[in-house]
């Protein structure tokens, strides 16, 4: 037997060439993670044959992925999901059940199968996977549309379903009083601890919290965030719920006080590896010889579940109300089989409710199902517009409602997110006179500001098309407001390749992806710690005594240098009416053209220095990467952007292009 060293390493050194090998495919990491478990497993090649030892601590991972997921989840929008989570989610585990039952009925006809293990597998198979499902809608930012809260609401129920299908099938075969009184018990005790933890833990998490923070320790706060994740997994887990709705209800009442953000940052690295080591121990239990042995039973136990769930969920889902195009990603998220799904087949195992060499079938079927998930999730935009015959209209219409606020405008601004900052950012253009067409993926947002007149729209900035029809190609600017750095990176990308020259402001939490971002094109990347530090110095000087007028200029002075378009600004129409701004230094993109002198020549040859133009980048291919030194060599379709002022840049111009 390994030592846990020995072990530890093994999984490291797995799971490290796992994922550079499915990055190198561009394929989601996490199928590398079940791929290493089922290469390592006691099953295959049996590096690591005591999954025993690690599967508790993997399923931390899960517990970290349910706290990030309740920080998304404030209490207000718990509650507008209730018709979800008690009305699809209800009918998807009872539904699954019901057909478990039917199917199980039928076969009993040709073969022995007791009602009691058509239960059984039918509770086991309910269940879908909150691990990937989750994390692949974090990475696809497709929590917030109307598919991502359908998947949300069931998941979450599955997970208050756990418990009573325990106790269900613990009983079968048992004294139906005692499991009617032990399902009774079960029902109080979820209800009970769920108001407790709500009502009571939301008035004392925030000023917990604030206490902890008032310290200005980072271990004392890192240990306080541990301490409350694991307290309340375990608390839940003592009360006959799992782990993953204690961390999730902690993630809730974190996301209520002003330290989520710090929270989230703090939290990722052990998510992050805990869900690799998860995924890994998820693999070691397939048996390579079953799929070799009974590769039809095996097929029939794949294929089977993924069908029925998904047919069932997708029509359930359009009894609910959604769109056929919803409905279909609703039922493609959910199809497959889940992590809660194998304690549940682990109990009927022990229970001897189906046969050992069956239960490894339904066991093999039930990963393969996993496996391919991520795969269902990736494509299901495909697979939408493929079989529902008027979602391309209903992908069309969205669009024509975004084009429709922004035909009439022209040097607007693209506001990607409508939240605090974007609503900030509206009324200041509002107020100045100049136009916008803000986008939003959150449906309850969109509504009440449309209905104040305001111009926002349903639409994900990151797609091509919602960009086009936002009056891409006739803005004066793009700003995202939203904190995240992957869908920054999204919305930039769809930029460099619709208009590269377009001024991009991007908004981050602090200096750690500014260089990634410029790469991508950003224009200006704007920290919210630097504006925070410069807010607490003005005051503070303010103060000290220091005049207003010298604390200004110092303030200034500190954004002068940290941001380059208070050194310098790209020109508009109206500059012409401010006489003073003539003298001022101007950004401007000079974009080359197959037949620009500039082309070929170096930025020394050109000696742009002299005329007191600075080149201050160059971005190529639509990244902003090469750095503008004496030896770089200009190519065709390169954009130069140049710093100086305005009568220079004509002449800097003039120089790159070749026009006389």
């Amino acid at each position: 037997m390994a030592s846990p060293l020995e072990l530890t390493l093994v999984l490291l050194f797995a799971a490290c060439v796992g994922v550079v090998l499915f990055r190198m495919l561009h394929l989601p990491p996490m199928l590398g993670y079940l791929s290493v478990g089922i290469v390592i497993g006691p099953h295959a090649l049996g590096l690591a044959s005591d999954s025993q030892r690690v599967q508790y601590l993997a399923e931390f991972g899960v517990v970290f992925l349910m706290f990030s997921i309740g920080i998304e989840f404030s209490l207000p929008k718990l509650k507008s999901m209730r018709r979800v989570v008690l009305g699809l989610g209800v009918s998807q585990v009872l539904g699954t059940l019901l057909v478990a039952v039917g199917l199980g009925a039928l076969v009993n006809l040709f073969w022995s199968f007791s009602w009691q293990a058509s239960v059984a597998l039918g509770g086991a198979l309910a269940m879908s996977s909150t691990a990937i499902v989750t994390k692949m809608l974090a990475e696809r930012l497709e929590l917030e549309t109307e598919h991502g809260r359908n998947i949300m609401g069931v998941l979450l129920f599955q997970d208050l379903a756990v418990v009573p299908l325990l106790i269900v099938i613990s009983a079968l075969g048992g004294n139906s009083k005692a499991l009617v009184l032990a399902l009774s018990l079960a029902a109080l005790k979820i209800t009970g601890a769920l108001a407790l933890l709500l009502w009571l833990g939301q008035k004392l998490v925030g000023r917990w919290f604030h206490i902890v923070a008032a310290r200005r320790s980072q271990e004392l706060f890192m240990l306080n965030l541990l301490l409350l994740t694991l307290g309340l997994a375990y608390l839940t887990e003592h009360l006959g719920l799992s782990m993953a709705l204690g961390a999730f209800i902690a993630g809730m009442l974190i996301a209520e006080t002003p330290f989520r953000h710090q929270v989230e940052d703090d939290i990722k690295p052990f998510r992050d590896v805990l869900l690799g080591l998860f995924f890994i121990t998820t693999g070691m239990l397939l048996n390579p010889g079953i799929v070799l042995k009974q590769p039809l039973l095996v097929l029939l136990f794949f294929v089977g579940p993924l069908i029925v769930k998904f047919t069932l969920i997708a029509g359930l889902a359009r009894l609910f109300g959604s769109p056929p195009g919803t409905a279909i990603r609703t039922g493609l998220g959910l199809a497959q089989a889940g992590e809660f799904g194998f304690v549940l087949l682990n109990l009927v195992i022990d229970r001897n409710l189906l046969d050992p060499s069956l239960s490894q079938a339904v066991l093999a079927g039930m990963l393969l199902s996993m496996l391919c998930a991520p795969f269902l999730i990736i494509n299901a935009d495909r697979i939408a517009l493929r079989f529902v015959a008027n979602e391309w209209m209903m992908q069309s219409l969205q669009m024509t409602k975004i084009a429709t606020q922004s035909i009439k405008t022209s040097g607007h601004v693209i506001i990607c997110g409508y939240g605090r900052c974007g609503q900030n950012l509206a009324r200041m253009l509002e107020q100045e006179g100049i136009g916008y067409v803000a986008l939003d993926l959150d449906p309850d947002r969109v509504m009440e500001a449309a209905s104040s007149g305001e111009t926002v729209v349903f639409g994900d900035a990151a797609r091509r098309e919602a960009l086009i029809a936002a009056g891409i190609h006739r803005a004066a600017g793009i700003v995202v407001t939203y904190d995240s750095t992957p869908a920054a990176l999204k919305v930039l990308a769809q930029v460099q390749a619709l208009e590269p020259t377009l001024p991009v402001v991007v908004r981050t939490v602090d200096d750690t992806h500014i260089d990634d971002l410029i790469a991508a094109g950003a224009t200006e990347v704007v920290p919210e710690i630097v504006e925070g530090s410069l807010m607490l110095a003005s005051h503070a000087l303010v103060l000290m005594g220091v005049p207003m007028r010298r604390v200004l200029r110092r303030v200034a002075q500190a954004r002068n240098e940290r941001y380059s378009l208070l050194r310098g600004y790209f020109h508009g129409l109206d500059d012409e009416d401010e006489g003073g701004e003539r003298e001022q230094v101007r950004l401007q993109s000079v974009p080359l053209t197959l037949n620009a002198d500039a082309i070929g020549r170096t930025l020394g040859e050109l000696r742009l220095d002299k005329l007191g133009v600075t080149v201050t980048a160059i971005r190529r291919h639509g990244i902003r990467g090469v750095e503008p030194v004496a030896e770089t060599r200009l190519m065709a379709e390169d954009i130069v952007v140049l710093r100086g002022l305005p009568d220079k840049l004509v002449e800097a111009e003039v120089r790159l292009l070749g026009r006389h």
